[in-house]
């Protein structure tokens, strides 16, 4: 993180204004098992010039934080690393004056967890441009699931597969929480949702977010959905990984003539595998399907956009896929639980 500059918030520094000097974090002191995070005592972040300091109410636990911890994230990140790609809380002190203490936000991306200490901890600094103000009254589990999950999931849908109403949508890799929230957002412009689980037991939670089509993952997913969607369904969003692009693809409608071919975009990888061996395009893609990739940052996701699906999950019109609401001390728990895939949804930590 910057350095701060000592003389533009003195009175915000830790210790002053009701801060209090330290803060309970939970720190990653090199890559290993879950039992590697650990709760500790640090002393609370100065906002650099042009930095927000948040006070985190909840942070939601991401597949990019395991692979932080498993040690997949090469160079990128040097230990002792506080990790969190996300989290959600209020302004406690705006550089950039844009913001008013108390004002709830939400942070994530931009290097978050990775190149500067992130989200699991009770405060945390970032840069004021990956910060987006909202207005709920949601609890905070149920808003500590929704800014990655969404920014995901809405970048996929639109940037990644331009998806519209009336089309049809695959989702590989449909509980996992990207997953569902692709689901709720597709119903939303009227699309009709196939998505994947290889549990079967997962088939209510889909049901449940709207999926129309339940597809049991037996590795071949794209026999079963042209028996669904003869022909082929329009758009995929791929969060498995490259072990299962290659049969996500041949779910895809073929193009031809004056009619281009269904879009695969890959965005996912809990399967920890992102390349693909020997890939040759013209052997590996049908004719006239399109493969694409979506990785975005907070900027991707409008705060419009946040807001609306905040209130809509207010009023009920749409659910959150939350899984686990669990405490900063319960981390590790939760982080194995993660890996295990056996969170049912988002797995939420709320800081105290």
């Amino acid at each position: 993180m910057p350095e701060p500059d000592d003389g533009i918030v003195p009175a915000g520094s830790p210790g002053a204004g009701g801060v209090p000097a330290t803060m309970r974090a939970v720190v990653l002191d090199g890559p290993g098992p879950a039992t590697n995070l650990r709760v500790r005592e640090l002393p609370v972040p100065v906002p650099a010039p042009g930095w927000v300091r948040i006070r985190v109410r909840a942070f939601g636990l991401n597949h990019s934080e395991l692979m932080t911890r498993l040690g997949m994230s090469g160079d990128a990140v040097a230990f002792p690393r506080v990790l969190g790609i996300e989290a959600v809380g209020e302004v406690d002190l705006d550089t950039t004056g844009a913001l008013s203490p108390g004002t709830r936000v939400a942070a994530m991306m931009g290097g978050m967890g990775r190149e500067y200490d992130g989200g699991y901890a009770q405060y945390t600094c970032v840069p004021a441009g990956q910060v987006s103000a909202f207005d709920s009254d949601l609890d905070w589990g149920t808003i500590g699931a929704v800014p990655e999950m969404l920014q995901t999931a809405y970048g996929s849908l639109t940037t990644g597969c331009d998806g519209r109403p009336g089309q049809s949508l695959l989702v590989r890799g449909g509980t996992t929480s990207v997953g569902m929230a692709l689901a709720v957002l597709a119903k939303q412009r009227g699309m009709t949702v196939l998505a994947t689980t290889r549990r079967p037991a997962g088939a209510d939670r889909l049901a449940a977010v709207g999926v129309d089509h339940v597809v049991i993952d037996d590795g071949d997913v794209a026999g079963r959905v042209r028996r669904l969607v003869p022909g082929g369904v329009d758009c995929a969003v791929e969060l498995i990984g490259a072990t299962t692009l290659r049969d996500t693809v041949r779910a895809l409608r073929r193009g031809g003539p004056g009619r281009p071919g269904g879009v695969c975009c890959f965005t996912g990888m809990v399967s920890h595998e992102w390349s693909v061996p020997d890939f040759y395009p013209i052997d590996f893609l049908p004719n006239g399907v399109r493969l694409t990739a979506y990785s975005g940052e907070a900027a991707d996701l409008p705060a419009e956009v946040l807001q609306r699906f905040l209130d809509d999950a207010a009023a009920g019109r749409v659910g959150v896929p939350v899984g686990r609401v669990m405490s900063l001390d319960e981390v590790p728990e939760a982080h194995q639980m993660l890996e295990d895939g056996t969170g049912g949804g988002k797995i939420v930590i709320i800081t105290g």
